[in-house]
């Protein structure tokens, strides 16, 4: 989207992306991180990830102008979709969602919970490289993906720049599980424990 400003009788345009897909991981949490500023700061702080204009002019923009740029950015993210695309593409690699969650190891469960627990803020992109993997091979609709090694450093750098769509359909997804795994864990554990009992 255009963005046509008007400053000393010179109008210049600035682009406001498009879609949520414009937005990496690395984008989206900086977006995260701005609602704990009051609502001025945030603004400028959005605009400022979400166009191309300079601080200097953002400070220098009416309220109306910022109150319409920030309905449409609003606007972009009522559209966005929560589907999991479970394969994408970034620099030219496939990378393709764990295609069994209840095949998770101890290992790459233990990370995600430690990656959680240090924050979701920080740790996003790194939560991502243990649930997304390189694609080894591919057939229609199945696929399968590296074997978790736990060295994830360099695409979990990789991924800030991943779209922040595909993670937040990806944590949807993720979390949903997790709170249908835990709930079947702790009445597996009750039963047993109650077994135990009765022995």
């Amino acid at each position: 989207m255009k963005i046509k400003v008007e400053k000393q009788g010179k109008k210049k345009t600035y682009n406001l992306i498009e879609s949520w897909e414009d937005v990496t991981l690395e984008k989206w949490v900086k977006l995260i991180t701005f609602e704990k500023l009051s609502s001025t700061q945030e603004a400028m702080e959005v605009l400022a990830v979400l166009t191309d204009m300079p601080k200097k002019l953002i400070r220098e923009l009416g309220i109306q102008d910022v109150a319409n740029i920030m309905s449409r950015v609003t606007d972009l993210q009522r559209e966005k979709k929560v589907r999991l695309k479970q394969i994408f593409e970034l620099e030219g690699k496939q990378y393709g969602f764990h295609p069994n969650l209840e095949d998770l190891t101890l290992g790459e469960w233990a990370d995600i919970e430690t990656f959680m627990e240090q924050g979701l803020d920080n740790n996003m992109h790194n939560i991502m490289a243990v649930l997304f993997r390189p694609i080894l091979e591919i057939e229609n609709d199945a696929y399968i993906i590296e074997a978790y090694d736990g060295n994830i450093a360099v695409r979990a750098e990789k991924f800030k720049k991943m779209s922040a769509e595909q993670v937040k359909s990806a944590l949807v997804f993720f979390f949903s599980f997790a709170n249908v795994l835990s709930t079947t864990l702790l009445s597996s554990l009750k039963a047993l424990l109650k077994e135990k009992k009765e022995q």
